[in-house]
């Protein structure tokens, strides 16, 4: 045995035993707070297929670089490899619009547009300016492609590469034409009546003038904006309308600063930041350009049926009640959605205040609008594939050209549904208490494949259906989550996917034998030191409510418990945690790991307004943050005294963003349920949160203050009895620090001395720095180990 071979074996053998020295000291803060990409691994993301099928593309990072690159895997060579720059600005763009036939498709790339043909795989690219190009469509008969550059429309036709303009919107308002006075037209006659000479040669300027005229190509109309912006612009498929919204935004609405103290500069610079709840909304309008006749018109919204109709937390107001006017709610147009033939298109109107969503049939050219299907919630629309918020059309297409689909939460959970425009026939493809939470049509319309719930709400499966609905061949099967994307030639998935002790890995599926193939592993990316430590895998369990509804949870077991526990609490509101598949909150998933190797039991609950339980569970929030949402905590507390013996008076809480704010309402004003809290990041006042998130929930608060009232901690702060501890960052554009200011005061002014503040001067909403998390963490086991 040579000395180099000696040493090497040593070297190995060191290495061996000190990984297996790591995997038996116990977790701690500083470990597993640590840059997750130079300890754990980075999963593949951004998963796209080459337009050959032959190669699929992803973001990752196994060399550990201070950022992610391009991976190819070739189905031929079964290998993995790393895209070289070069290649990679020589690849086609993502996404992009096919033609009716799917030979082509249509995509923007740095700013130009380009088509790529798959007779043979050939590129052209159709513009190459200094301006922006984008939104390429084809026309209708799919001889000239239309784009958006500098606000207006244009159209490059294929065959001869000519450019012509569609549209002519101008910022401003038009000049207008002086008008000569009584005098002016008096001298002017006069003139022309005394010279024979100068009448002549207005004789042949006016004949001159008329010949340019006669001779001068057709322009589309300038259309002035004002102070107003143009969106959505889209053309028929005819060519001869354009459809458009102007948005006018309110000039009174006061944006908020946050201010950033350490910079490089040395002085104090400041954020320019959202508005809050309340403020004036942007008025928008919905308009179409007639190209024929050369004007231009705004769509009435007046008799979209419902479009009056009083909102039903009024009735707490008998004032605001009473003065209730039969006014037109303001709504967002979406659309127009073509069909193939061009024949129809439909639009989808929200309201801005999230309680209509209506799809209508469309005609341009008398601007007139035909109900199909209203959504009316007196809480707020949302779901998958229905958008939770106005700007959101949600899932939309054509499977005829006769019929369109889309996704409703109409029953209690987000099913799909068709509809024929000519019988006005409504069909439920999907039915059942899941939720579909994503939606691909094939190529030739015949097949929806679909993501479900279905086998339990932890989890994502996909499934394959006929258009027309129907039994759903299931195409996974391990418990977890499943991300599908489908090959341009349908033979295969490719599938994101995790368990609840693994990150998300890149699987390979045979489309043709998907029913009972297994997925080909393509990725490996958690490192050896990760793997080291045995991640336990949360028992989900269900917890009965005390209004008889179920929590799902997922609980960490101690082998020997010390008769401690903690509560987590998600942030969001709408979001899902307890399920069995590979956390966003891992961080929040090790350092539960850390505390039952401690002995404490850990909790972390899908609460009231969750996602995944469908409508029910998602608006049981309504008007009343930290009601029904707090209450299921409160269960859950008991059910750990009842189900693991846990000590009552030694159960704390913790959590971000929403999760904070349901500490703070835990701590203000069930005092006896919990010893101590982490409030994360935590809203402190609705009224100073956003618009789209709030006043969904709480309606505005000028409008539904008592709503304000119940649900914001700072009006609760006298009921602090125990331990409390805020961590905040002071440059967070999304939660502001000012939140946790004026709390601070509330709490001082209150005389409360048990209490403290962490302040993190570089951090936004979520921390990126592992110093940041390591000091936050390390504050909040500090606080469960003193105060339990």
């Amino acid at each position: 045995m040579n000395h180099f071979y000696k040493l090497s074996l040593f070297i190995s053998f060191f290495c061996i035993n000190h990984l297996h020295a790591q995997s038996l000291a116990p977790l701690t803060v500083e470990k597993i707070m640590r840059d997750p990409k130079m300890w754990i691994g980075t999963s593949p993301s951004d998963i796209t297929w080459a337009d050959d099928s032959k190669t699929v593309y992803f973001n990752w990072n196994p060399d550990k670089n201070p950022s992610d690159s391009l991976y190819a895997y070739s189905l031929a060579g079964k290998k993995i490899s790393k895209v070289a720059p070069a290649d990679r600005r020589r690849m086609p763009g993502k996404n992009g619009i096919y033609n009716r036939a799917r030979s082509m498709r249509l995509y923007e790339k740095n700013g130009d547009i380009y088509i790529i043909n798959y007779k043979d795989f050939s590129i052209r690219q159709l513009t190459n300016t200094t301006e922006r190009e984008s939104d390429p469509a084809f026309s209708g008969d799919e001889t000239a492609v239309v784009f958006e550059r500098s606000n207006n429309l244009f159209s490059i036709a294929l065959a001869s590469g000519l450019v012509s303009q569609l549209t002519d919107f101008k910022t401003g308002t038009k000049k207008a034409d002086s008008k000569p006075g009584d005098q002016e037209k008096f001298l002017k006659a006069d003139q022309l009546g005394m010279f024979e000479v100068l009448k002549e040669r207005k004789g042949k300027k006016d004949a001159g003038k008329k010949v340019t005229e006669a001779d001068k190509p057709t322009r589309p109309k300038e259309i002035y904006l004002g102070e107003k912006n143009v969106t959505n612009q889209k053309a028929s498929p005819d060519g001869r309308f354009v459809t458009y919204g102007l948005t006018q935004t309110d000039k009174s609405a006061k944006s908020t600063i946050v201010p950033n103290y350490v910079t490089e500069s040395g002085f104090t610079e400041d954020i320019s930041a959202r508005t809050k709840v309340g403020a004036p909304l942007s008025e928008s309008e919905f308009w179409v350009y007639d190209v024929k006749k050369d004007t231009a018109r705004k769509v009435a919204t007046a008799d979209i049926p419902g479009i009056h109709d009083k909102p039903d937390y009024l009735k707490d107001y008998p004032k605001l009640d009473t003065a209730w006017k039969k006014k037109e709610r303001k709504v967002i147009f979406h659309g127009p959605f073509w069909s193939d033939n061009g024949q129809h298109a439909v639009v989808i109107v929200r309201s801005l205040d999230s309680k209509d969503r209506w799809i209508m049939s469309f005609d341009p050219a008398t601007l007139s609008l035909k109900l199909l299907d209203r959504q009316r919630d007196e809480a707020w629309i949302g779901g998958p594939g229905v958008g939770g918020y106005p700007q959101s059309a949600g899932e939309i297409g054509w499977l005829d050209d006769q019929t369109i689909y889309f996704q409703s939460e109409v029953t209690g959970y987000s099913h799909l549904y068709t509809f024929n425009i000519s019988t006005g026939k409504k069909t439920a493809l999907t039915s059942g208490r899941f939720e579909v939470q994503n939606v691909v049509l094939s190529k030739d319309k015949k097949t929806f494949y679909l993501i479900t719930n279905e086998v339990h709400p932890g989890e994502q499966h996909v499934y394959r259906m006929s258009a027309t609905g129907g039994a759903r061949t299931r195409l996974t099967h391990t418990p977890g989550a499943h991300e599908m994307t489908l090959s341009p030639d349908e033979k295969n998935l490719a599938i994101r996917f995790s368990k609840s002790t693994a990150p998300w890995e890149l699987y390979l599926l045979d489309n043709a034998f998907a029913k009972n193939a297994q997925p080909v592993q393509i990725t490996r990316s958690v490192s050896p030191e990760f793997l080291s430590y045995p991640w336990r895998e949360a028992k989900v369990v269900t917890i009965k409510a005390t209004d008889g509804q179920d929590i799902y949870a997922r609980v960490y077991e101690p082998k020997q418990s010390n008769g401690k526990a903690v509560i987590f609490v998600h942030g969001a509101g709408y979001l899902q945690n307890a399920h069995k598949w590979w956390s966003q909150y891992f961080r929040e998933y090790m350092f539960h790991n850390l505390l039952t190797d401690k002995g404490y039991t850990v909790l972390d609950m899908d609460y009231r307004a969750s996602s995944g339980y469908g409508h029910d569970w998602r608006t049981g929030i309504y008007r009343f943050m930290g009601g029904k949402d707090l209450t299921d905590h409160t269960d859950g507390a008991q059910w750990l005294v009842k189900t693991y013996g846990v000590d009552p008076k030694k159960i704390g809480i913790y959590g971000g963003s929403y999760g904070g704010f349901i500490t703070l309402m835990a701590l203000f004003t069930t005092p006896d349920v919990f010893a101590a809290g982490a409030a994360l990041r935590p809203v402190t006042d609705w009224a100073a949160y956003n618009q789209s998130y709030t006043a969904n929930i709480l309606n505005e608060p000028q409008a539904d203050s008592l709503a304000y009232r119940k649900s914001s901690p700072i009006y609760h702060a006298a009921g602090l009895k125990n331990h409390l501890l805020i961590c905040h960052g002071m440059v967070d554009v999304n939660v502001h620090y000012q939140d946790v200011v004026r709390l601070s005061q509330r709490l001082i002014e209150l005389g409360k001395n048990n209490w403290e503040l962490a302040s993190y001067p570089m951090e936004d909403h979520g921390f990126v720095e592992a110093s940041s998390w390591t000091d936050e963490y390390k504050r909040i086991l500090k606080l469960f180990e003193e105060k339990l």
